[in-house]
């Protein structure tokens, strides 16, 4: 059997040192489970950052990509394939928008939203409409447009300069993003929830504001949907509980269940906005891919996924607003999130990254949001025992969470 050590070792001798994982290599799964290579369980509440919708190694995702892969693996975006065309079908009738452009990831689909906003504003005569308006503490991306529309310059460090024409406001400060659109906004982009910004979520008077904003001024609306989109917090997009259409949004992590894809979904008035040429992807709308999708929207379906987010999301949210609230825990100020995504705001004396490593060696995988919130975003599949299980471990360990180390 191969031993954790001697994969971390190989792994840092080829591999580009960018991120820094703990000590301990994954190697299969099922569920909400996962088991490193000497054979050690966790439980997975992180769902590689709110990706596995349907959990590690489902039977349905798992005979769709294999039987696909059989079939028709590419076609690049000079074919039509019938996996594209049937995933785009299902995406407009589950969402009620006119048009859907796939690519491979998050990123990818917000930076062809920021084209597209350019683009849609030159051909209907606004050329002088180049700039957007995005938000504090924000995450849009890694890319360079996408990463210029973030509002955390952590991520910025060395990466300027930048794109051009970017402004940021306060999240929910609709007096302040009135008067940051103007007459040369192309458009304006905002995450329902600011999930990777610490789950912050955004109130329905605020983005229905934006709306109004964005009409009054001739800017587009660009909602980032990618972590908070595909059942994530009980409706299939988040924009569903306020209401609010914007103009285009982006979907990825869990629209294939862990295979890598994304989308901007379009309605009919932009539709328009990237003619012929103007954009493109190579792999974007992979049949294989595609077909993972689909094999997501099956599972939707027969297993009544957004039902389980509702019912299994208002336990979680209750286990961790109580956590919250315990005066006994006084290393947690605040809970937050909605449905299958929820946050738990540590005190400023907690050392977030030794208190999630001291919940990972208990054996629960979580991840971190805006640099001191425990993130909760499993599988749309988990059940309440499990949510029970990994919570029991995460309120034992915040009893003795530790300090943060004095500067």
């Amino acid at each position: 059997m191969a031993k954790n050590e001697e994969r971390v070792a190989e792994a840092k001798r080829v591999l580009l040192g960018n991120y820094k994982p703990p000590a301990f290599v994954l190697s299969k799964g099922q569920g909400c489970r996962v088991e490193d290579v000497e054979g050690h369980s966790y439980l997975d509440l992180a769902a590689g950052i709110a990706v596995l919708s349907l959990g590690h190694a489902h039977e349905a995702l798992a005979r769709a990509v294999a039987e696909q892969a059989t079939k028709l693996v590419h076609t690049s975006n000079l074919f039509y394939n019938e996996r594209s065309i049937e995933l785009a079908s299902a995406i407009i009738d589950a969402t009620s928008y006119d048009k859907v452009y796939f690519c491979n990831s998050g990123t990818e689909a917000n930076e062809a939203m920021l084209k597209l906003a350019r683009r849609w504003q030159f051909e209907h005569g606004h050329k002088e409409r180049t700039e957007f308006v995005a938000t504090h503490n924000s995450f849009h991306g890694r890319t360079m447009g996408a990463l210029s529309v973030t509002g955390q310059p952590k991520y910025h460090v060395g990466m300027e300069p930048l794109i051009d024409g970017v402004s940021f406001v306060d999240y929910g400060d609709l007096d302040a993003m009135r008067a940051a659109v103007g007459a040369k906004t192309a458009a304006v982009i905002v995450e329902p929830i600011q999930a990777e910004g610490g789950i912050i979520v955004g109130s329905d008077a605020y983005l229905l504001g934006l709306r109004e904003i964005c009409d009054k001024a001739g800017a587009l609306l660009i909602f980032d949907e990618v972590q908070t989109g595909y059942g994530r917090t009980g409706k299939f997009l988040c924009r569903e509980w306020s209401g609010v259409l914007p103009d285009a949004f982006s979907l990825a992590k869990g629209i294939a269940g862990g295979f890598p894809l994304g989308a901007m979904v379009v309605n009919k008035r932009v539709a328009d906005g990237l003619p012929p040429g103007s954009h493109a992807s190579t792999f974007g709308g992979n049949p294989v891919a595609c077909a993972a999708g689909l094999a997501v929207f099956e599972v939707f379906k027969k297993e009544n996924v957004l039902h389980n987010v509702l019912d299994v999301g208002a336990h979680l949210e209750s286990r961790v607003r109580a956590i919250a609230a315990d005066a006994n825990l006084p290393s947690v100020i605040e809970a937050r999130g909605k449905g299958l995504l929820q946050g738990l705001k540590l005190a400023k004396h907690i050392d977030p990254l030794a208190t999630i490593a001291m919940i990972r060696e208990a054996g629960v995988l979580l991840s971190i949001a805006g640099g001191d919130v425990l993130r909760v975003s499993p599988s749309l599949l988990v059940t309440k025992a499990e949510i029970d299980e990994g919570l029991d471990v995460i309120a034992k360990v915040l009893r003795n969470a530790p300090a943060a180390v004095a500067a």
